[in-house]
């Protein structure tokens, strides 16, 4: 299994990273130049990838990226808390990865889209590519809202 991940570097980033390498899936990470991940997640990420035969991959390469993916991920391209300035570089930078229906044709035909939510519509990915056949980011929501609702009721007594 390979999945293509397009969007920041951070928490949904990181974990993707390290559940891949745990569980022997591959991932290509595909972002702009001078943007990498946390030097100690990728330390462990490929502790994890050489026991499994993982491979996990940083490329700049969208399309090397999507070739022969089971699953393409979108993640947005910057977060709360960061400047007007940091997000105008960010948008501007992860512009070549946006995840439309043309990218969605480079990964396998019966690739899924996953995104975790919210998305911006028009930025890392179209609106075309939300409301398509491929597209499960309304099960993944509505997954999270089960699980949220298990955590709480775990919690609570």
């Amino acid at each position: 299994m390979k999945i293509c991940y397009s969007g920041n570097l951070y928490n949904v980033a990181y974990t993707t990273m390290i559940f891949c390498a745990t569980l022997g899936i591959n991932l290509s990470i595909a972002c702009p130049e001078g943007i990498e991940p946390d030097p100690d997640i990728l330390a462990e990420t490929k502790r994890r990838a050489e026991v499994t035969g993982a491979t996990i991959e940083l490329t700049q390469d969208f399309d090397a990226a999507l070739k022969d993916a089971d699953i393409v991920y979108g993640m947005s391209q910057y977060s709360m808390g960061q400047s007007d300035e940091e997000i105008a570089f960010l948008k501007e930078a992860f512009k070549p990865y946006q995840i439309t229906m043309d990218a969605m044709k480079k990964a396998k035909p019966d690739a899924i889209f996953m995104h975790c939510l919210p998305a911006h519509r028009g930025e890392e990915v179209t609106d075309e590519v939300m409301e398509c056949d491929q597209s499960v980011i309304f099960d993944e929501g509505e997954n999270r809202m089960h699980s949220i609702k298990a955590i709480l009721a775990a919690v609570a007594n």
